[in-house]
C-alpha cells in the first residue's frame, strides 16, 4: 500500500522481495552480530534488491524511516547508508523520515503522500483483520488467504492512480472495501464460538512480519486458537499524539502549528471512518479503541507514556484493551534483545495479576529458537484454562453460531 501512495505521485515503487534465506545471509554478513532481527532482515532485503541484475543505483532510492530516542531503529539508515557506500553503491539514496513529526518531512509532496499513504494504511489493516478473523474458520485451506490477496491488490490499484483527486480516491477506495468485505463474506466458513481468542501486540516490526515471527498467527490457529494483531495503524496515531503533545508543551494550543496537527487528525479520522462504514457489522466484537489515549490511559499505572516512548507503552495499553474484549490470551511478539520487549515483560506479571491473572507471554525472536510450536502450545492450554474460568465475556459478531 506504501508503495502504491508512492506511485500516485508519480514516482515507480515496488516491494522488496518476500524475505528468505539470502536476507538473513547478507543481514548477516553485513552486520556486527548484535543488531536486532528487524535490522538484519532489512538490512538483507536492500542487499539482495542491490544484487539483482537490473537494478540501478542512479535511478534507485530505497525508503528506510527513522525514529528518534534509544530503539536502535533510529540507526537503521544511517547504518544502511555505510554499508551501501562501503559495498560501491553511493548513488542510492535513502528516503528516510522521522516519526518525531509524524513523517511530514517528505519534501514537497508530503501532504498528498502522508494522506494516501494514511488511506492505505487503513485499508490494509481492514484486510489484515478480515483475515485474521476468517481463515480459523475457513473450510477449505487457502480460501482466506486468496480473498486477502485479491483484496489487497484490488485496492493498491485503487491507491495508486495518479487520475483522483482526494474525494474520488476516497470514494473509490470506499468501493474496493465493499468488494473486500463480499470476497470475504463469501469464504465457505463455520463460524462456531468457543477458540481463544490471542491478541498479538510487541514491537511493531516483528509482529507484523510474518517472516520475522515464523507466521506466529498461523501457529496459533493451527492450535485452534484465534489472533487478534495489533495494527499499524495504531503506531501512525501514536505518533500524532506524540508530535501533538510536544507542541502543546513547548508552545501551548495557541499556534499554527498546533492547528493543523488538529486539523490533520481531524482529516484522518473522517477518512478512516468513511473506510470503515462499510465492515462496521461484519467487526462486531473486533472493534479499535477510537482514541489511541484509550491505550495510553490503560497503560499509564505500569508505563507512563510521557515517560515509557515507544511500542512498550502502546502494548501494555493493547493488552488491557483486549482484556477488556475479552481476549483469552496475550503474546508480546519481539526481537531477541529488543528494549520495548524487555520493559514491557517486565511490567507484564502486575498487568496479569490487575486483570483477572490474563495469560501474558513474551515471545522473542532471532531466526533461530526452534521451540516456538511447543512454547505456543503450552500457552494454548493456558489460554483455555483461563477462557473457563474468565469473568469479560467475548463480544461475537452475528454470523457466530
Amino acid at each position: 500500500m506504501i508503495a502504491a501512495s508512492f506511485r500516485a505521485i508519480g514516482l515507480e515503487a515496488v516491494m522488496t522481495p518476500d524475505s528468505n534465506g539470502e536476507t538473513l545471509e547478507l543481514g548477516a554478513l553485513h552486520s556486527g552480530g548484535e543488531e536486532c532481527l528487524p535490522h538484519k532482515i532489512t538490512l538483507g532485503d536492500f542487499l539482495r534488491v542491490c544484487r539483482q541484475p537490473d537494478f540501478d543505483p542512479k535511478k534507485s532510492a530505497f525508503f528506510m524511516p527513522r525514529a528518534p530516542g534509544p530503539c536502535r531503529f533510529g540507526q537503521y539508515a544511517p547504518y544502511l547508508r555505510q554499508t551501501l557506500n562501503e559495498l560501491g553503491f553511493h548513488d542510492v539514496a535513502i528516503v528516510s523520515p522521522n516519526s518525531r513529526d509524524s513523517y511530514d518531512d517528505l519534501g514537497e509532496h508530503a501532504g498528498d503522500l502522508m494522506r494516501i499513504g494514511w488511506l492505505g494504511v487503513v485499508v490494509s489493516d481492514l484486510a489484515t483483520r478480515f483475515l485474521l478473523k476468517t481463515r480459523p474458520y475457513e473450510t477449505h485451506a487457502g480460501d482466506s488467504e486468496a480473498a486477502f490477496q485479491e483484496s489487497v491488490a484490488d485496492a493498491a490499484d485503487v491507491l495508486g492512480r495518479r487520475d483522483l483527486r482526494n474525494k474520488a480516491r476516497v470514494k473509490a477506495l470506499v468501493e474496493s472495501v465493499h468488494r473486500m468485505r463480499d470476497r470475504f463474506r463469501a469464504v465457505p466458513a463455520r463460524y462456531a464460538r468457543g477458540r481463544p481468542l490471542i491478541g498479538l501486540v510487541g514491537e511493531i516490526y516483528c509482529r507484523l512480519n510474518t517472516f520475522s515471527n515464523e507466521d506466529a498467527a498461523r501457529r496459533v490457529e493451527r492450535l485452534g486458537g484465534e489472533c487478534w494483531l495489533s495494527d499499524m495503524s495504531e503506531w501512525v496515531w501514536y505518533t500524532n499524539w506524540g508530535q501533538e503533545s510536544e507542541c502543546v508543551r513547548d508552545r501551548g494550543r495557541l499556534n499554527l502549528d498546533y492547528l493543523k496537527l488538529f486539523l490533520k487528525n481531524r482529516v484522518q479520522h473522517s477518512y478512516e471512518k468513511a473506510l470503515l462504514a462499510p465492515v462496521l457489522a461484519d467487526l462486531k466484537g473486533y472493534e479499535e479503541p477510537q482514541d489511541i489515549r484509550v491505550l495510553l490511559r490503560a497503560s499509564q499505572p505500569y508505563l507512563p507514556a510521557a515517560g515509557a516512548l515507544g511500542e512498550m507503552t502502546l502494548s501494555v495499553g493493547k493488552a488491557i484493551y483486549l482484556h477488556e474484549k475479552g481476549a483469552d490470551g496475550i503474546i508480546d511478539i519481539s526481537p531477541f534483545t529488543c528494549m520495548n520487549g524487555i520493559v514491557s515483560e517486565a511490567v507484564y506479571p502486575a498487568v496479569s495479576a490487575d486483570h483477572d491473572q490474563l495469560p501474558i507471554r513474551s515471545l522473542y525472536f532471532d531466526k533461530v529458537n526452534t521451540h516456538i510450536d511447543r512454547d505456543l502450545e503450552i500457552f494454548l492450554d493456558l489460554a483455555r484454562a483461563y477462557q473457563r474460568r474468565k469473568h469479560r465475556t467475548r463480544v461475537y459478531p452475528d454470523y457466530f453460531r
